[in-house]
């Protein structure tokens, strides 16, 4: 199973756990890309079984221009804020024209641990687009940092390894 996971990270947090998807992925046999949205180019997705799009939640969605410019202001560097999965998920129809040779996907988002109770995430809203483009979307969900620009919690990296390596029997029942 070839995999790509492509992510917005503002502070590394969501980076980090990216990186640790694709170690779960690796351990259950697939082949995986890592890239960052700003670099991830549509050749990358050539052959992809399976797409897993990570991103920060910003404003209880997928970010956005201004708020990638308020990380900025609170420290993120200033070329992290140059574009975002947003943008970037509204590329992929041309990545993909034939609606019957899309992959199966799953979104993984960051939120602030303290308002995991408040509605509303990136993964939710990134699940929502692919779902709208014709992706099977096989699952979503949520990792916690301590504050905006983190740290993570010792457990989160071993549950984003862990739910990794569950995504790609997830992908060959949505298949299958």
């Amino acid at each position: 199973m070839r995999c790509v996971i492509v992510y917005e990270s503002m502070f590394g947090n969501t980076e980090r756990l990216a990186a640790d998807v694709a170690d779960g992925l690796r351990a259950s046999g697939a082949e995986v890309l890592v890239t960052d949205v700003r670099d991830a180019r549509p050749e990358d997705l050539s052959g992809c079984d399976l797409l897993v799009v990570g991103a920060p939640t910003h404003a209880f969605s997928l970010s956005r221009p201004g708020t990638r410019e308020d990380a900025v202001r609170q420290g993120a560097e200033a070329s992290r804020a140059i574009t975002g999965v947003r943008e970037w998920l509204a590329t992929l129809d041309a990545a993909f024209p034939s609606r019957s040779s899309r992959p199966s996907v799953a979104a993984f988002d960051t939120r602030v641990d303290k308002v995991r109770h408040l509605p509303g995430s990136a993964a939710k809203r990134a699940a929502r687009a692919l779902r709208a483009q014709g992706f099977p979307v096989v699952d979503r969900t949520s990792f916690y940092v301590g504050d905006v620009q983190g740290p993570l919690p010792p457990d989160e990296q071993g549950r984003a390894r862990a739910w990794g390596a569950g995504l790609p029997a997830l992908a060959g029942a949505a298949a299958g």
